[in-house]
């Protein structure tokens, strides 16, 4: 990855607009698709010839983010930090399988962005039922935090590309929130990386408020 377009992205960053010059935007996962898509696509060409829809790979990587909160639900903690990259495969799996395949359908990318949801908040239970039994309260406090900013994140986005606007700007989307606890896992930092994550998946939707704001010109509703 070329040292410009990384100096683009953290512009786009922390100034809330990742537009390149092309027109389209840039974020990390845009960033991955390219670097990796190429090791990527062998196999999901494989999973393709076995004939199974990308429907089926989008329910199965919500199972398995069932088992990673069940393994952190125990306390294994950087075993699940080992597992929640390698889960997190199947949101790109399932959308690359889609394109591969020409089974590209507008309920497919519906399921994908609800079971995305949900298995990001699934990941996020297991945490909650941990410091639950160990009576961490602040921990407890900073889950909860951190589930609110990052559904907000997405709902931002959702509702403003229902009102016909790009909004893939912000600090922390899906794939920087999967690094940083990937991370706080591995290295038993929970408590700092929660703290990051509370408070920075908050301010995305923030972000993201304000570039909407912007992109209409702060027009009021008449209603």
């Amino acid at each position: 990855m070329s040292k410009d377009k990384w100096l683009e992205f953290l512009r786009g960053r922390i100034q809330g607009s990742d537009e390149v010059k092309s027109g389209q935007t840039l974020t990390l996962t845009d960033l991955a698709r390219k670097q990796f898509g190429g090791f990527l696509e062998p196999i999901v060409r494989l999973i393709g010839r076995t004939g199974v829809s990308p429907n089926v790979v989008t329910l199965i990587g919500t199972v398995l983010n069932l088992g990673v909160a069940w393994i952190l639900a125990q306390g294994h903690l950087r075993i699940g930090g080992l597992l929640v990259p390698l889960v997190s495969l199947f949101d790109a799996v399932d959308g690359t399988l889609a394109r591969l395949t020409g089974k590209r359908s507008r309920f497919g990318a519906f399921l994908d962005s609800i079971m995305d949801r949900f298995s990001e908040a699934i990941v996020y239970l297991g945490l909650l039922f941990y410091y639950t039994r160990s009576g961490a309260r602040q921990e407890i406090l900073l889950i909860y935090a951190t589930i609110v900013g990052s559904l907000m994140v997405s709902y931002a986005r959702a509702r403003a590309e229902g009102l016909g606007l790009d909004c893939k700007v912000g600090l922390l989307t899906r794939l920087e929130r999967v690094i940083i606890l990937t991370i706080a896992l591995i290295l038993n930092q929970m408590t700092i990386a929660l703290w990051v994550l509370a408070i920075l998946t908050n301010f995305t939707a923030l972000q993201r408020m304000y570039h909407v704001w912007r992109a209409t010109h702060g027009e009021d509703d008449d209603s």
